[in-house]
């Protein structure tokens, strides 16, 4: 089974990432463990630890989309383009989204990888 893409719904605590290729697709949810301390921004080191653990799970997938709402959308690509260059790379866009199901994030995403892939004229994996 070939999963080249991959969609991520991300808030700034859980994130669910689904992989697909052109039949199959896997679903992963992951959720910000809380570091409960005295110490000054310990959100701020949970907040990056969990992302961190969002850019893992991408980890070998050709190109992703990521979705969520504005400020999740803004602090995850900060992060990423400050921590995470090579995943940055791999990123093709970042669209603002509800909360959509499964299913719904799948067909967003599969919407905006045929046109991506078409306009970057990349042939689509078999």
């Amino acid at each position: 089974m070939s999963l080249f893409h991959a969609v991520v719904f991300v808030d700034h605590h859980n994130a669910q990432v689904v992989q697909f290729g052109t039949e199959h697709a896997q679903e992963n949810t992951l959720h910000e463990h809380q570091h409960l301390t005295r110490q000054h921004a310990s959100s701020v080191r949970s907040e990056h630890e969990f992302f961190g653990h969002v850019c893992d799970a991408l980890e070998g997938v050709t190109r992703v989309l990521i979705t969520g709402g504005r400020q999740g959308l803004a602090d995850f690509r900060h992060f990423v383009d400050k921590h995470r260059p090579q995943t940055a790379k791999h990123i093709v866009g970042y669209e603002v989204v509800g909360h959509p199901s499964e299913n719904e994030l799948v067909v967003i995403a599969r919407k905006y990888f045929v046109q991506y892939d078409l306009m970057a004229g990349t042939p689509l994996p078999n």
